[in-house]
């Protein structure tokens, strides 16, 4: 690993970089990170922010506040635009942090930040000029001419997940600046340390002290934004259970508007006219990318059975392939990195057992790769129950479920079987029953013929217990800003006998 990347690694928050940009914490706690590839220790110096630098960093969110939002939105873009370049020139040493952290192949995190990150930024750059409002003459004869305002909502917070820090951080940070608020943000305690390097780049972009403040620590810390009352928004990215208790904690402290983003078990439908090797392409490939440590993963493959055998021979021959191009992360031609850590790898590797048990058929992988590090040969499971918990829960990692069905009306109803709704795929030739089936599908988003990848300017988000509110596009935005309507009585003055 690069050495300069190691010695000049952050490890301690970056609150109100008034003075200083980084401090000491007054928790004295600290995390440990181990690097996923060979469990070597890559720091134990990672400071654990308390209630009292929570504090701490809502104090600088608000002064700067009053400060930032009397700034026009031209000279918000400013900032925004240098920062998505300053992102872009430190692709390289952000994209290391990331892989020693996490474990995604260098190449897709350094592309990541380059050519998605950066350009979010520039995206929500863009909007700063383009907030305007609505009038509405008085044509229902109320009386009124009416205007809608949108203000910044204050202090805001985010919470990020482990699997992809940079692109949480450009759907959080970005729209919430874009909109005139402060934020503090906390990545994962899983992957902090590219996070932390981000705050020599936002002094460096020229926002004033306090817009943008990053902690770190657990979920504890978490749930100290989520329950501050200071706190006027909190957006999370995250597991289920957790998204849970982040929603009461904001709702028993001070009712914040709260978006939540919790993942799904989402469902890819192959059609007997699907074209095969794109179909084959994407359940295979796409599905294993950042080893299926993706929210969007189509983790439940239903293919028509017409064409099962054969798909599901070519499915198992491609996750073999795409075995071989396992390793360390570091590699330029790695496809598929280690799982996050050994709590994640025994999660992966019990639902894989569980499977088993329950009845599913392992047709490949599924067992650890090496004796260094947190690889697991990606796994198919065909036809497990359906109320087994490989089918119902989000396992996060490359294990893919496959079950083959009859007609539109059945794989309908097995793909809507899900207390989750986030994304959904659908692969066939036929374009009229594509959106046929995509106005059944209870999800977010619905892709054709390709795997779900967000969009800058579409709103990503969920159905039911994926989650609520939307990130990305005009949507993201619209979550950071709060409507006020204003009335203007318009009515001709009473005659003057009748004052």
């Amino acid at each position: 690993m690069n050495g300069d990347t190691v010695s000049n690694m952050r490890t301690q928050p970056f609150i109100n970089n008034k003075h200083y940009q980084y401090v000491t914490t007054k928790y004295h706690d600290k995390l440990k990170i181990y690097n996923p590839t060979d469990e070597t220790l890559v720091t134990g110096d990672v400071q654990i922010c308390g209630p009292e630098d929570v504090n701490d960093a809502v104090d600088a969110a608000s002064d700067a506040f009053e400060i930032w939002k009397t700034w026009t939105g031209a000279r918000r873009a400013k900032c925004l635009l240098k920062l998505a370049d300053l992102l872009e020139a430190n692709c390289e040493r952000l994209a290391k942090l990331e892989t020693m952290a996490m474990g995604m192949p260098f190449i897709a995190a350094r592309e990541l930040i380059r050519t998605k990150v950066a350009e979010w930024f520039r995206y929500y750059a863009g909007w700063c000029t383009k907030l305007g409002g609505e009038y509405y003459p008085d044509d229902d004869g109320e009386g009124f001419y009416k205007l809608v305002t949108y203000e910044p909502m204050g202090v805001c917070a985010a919470v990020a997940s482990w699997n992809a820090t940079f692109l949480y951080a450009a759907w959080k940070i970005a729209p919430a600046v874009a909109a005139g608020n402060t934020i503090i943000f906390k990545a994962s305690e899983r992957s902090p340390l590219g996070a932390l390097a981000m705050g020599d780049l936002i002094k460096q972009a020229g926002f004033p002290p306090g817009v943008i403040n990053i902690v770190s620590g657990g979920e504890w810390t978490g749930f100290l934004l989520a329950q501050h009352k200071c706190i006027t928004k909190v957006s999370f990215t995250g597991s289920h259970g957790n998204g849970k208790r982040i929603h009461v904690a904001a709702t028993h402290s001070n009712m914040k508007r709260v978006t939540l983003e919790l993942g799904g078990k989402n469902p890819s439908i192959v059609f007997e006219d699907a074209d095969f090797g794109n179909a084959l392409h994407h359940n295979s490939y796409g599905f294993l990318l950042n080893t299926g440590q993706a929210c969007v993963s189509g983790s439940r493959l239903f293919v028509h059975e017409e064409i099962a055998d054969g798909f599901i021979r070519g499915l198992v021959d491609c996750f073999k392939a795409f075995t071989t191009i396992m390793g360390d992360p570091m590699e330029p031609n790695t496809l598929l990195g280690p799982l996050v850590d050994k709590r994640h790898y025994d999660k992966v590797m019990y639902y894989i057992a569980e499977g088993q048990k329950e009845g599913a058929q392992l047709l490949c992988g599924g067992v650890r790769k090496g004796d260094k590090g947190w690889f697991v040969e990606p796994a198919i499971l065909l036809n497990p129950p359906t109320d087994s918990c490989v089918y119902r829960d989000e396992i996060f990692g490359p294990v893919l479920v496959v079950r083959t069905f009859k007609d539109e009306e059945e794989v309908i109803e097995m793909a809507n079987d899900t207390m989750y709704g986030l994304s959904a795929s659908v692969f066939t030739k036929d374009i009229v029953r594509a959106m046929r089936i995509s106005s059944e599908l209870k999800a977010g988003t619905v892709s054709i013929n390709s795997g779900t990848m967000p969009t800058m300017s579409t709103p990503f988000g969920g159905f039911k217990q994926s989650g609520f509110g939307r990130e990305s596009g005009k949507n993201g935005l619209m979550e950071y800003l709060e409507p006020k309507t204003i009335l203007i009585d318009c009515k001709p003055p009473p005659p003057e006998d009748e004052i």
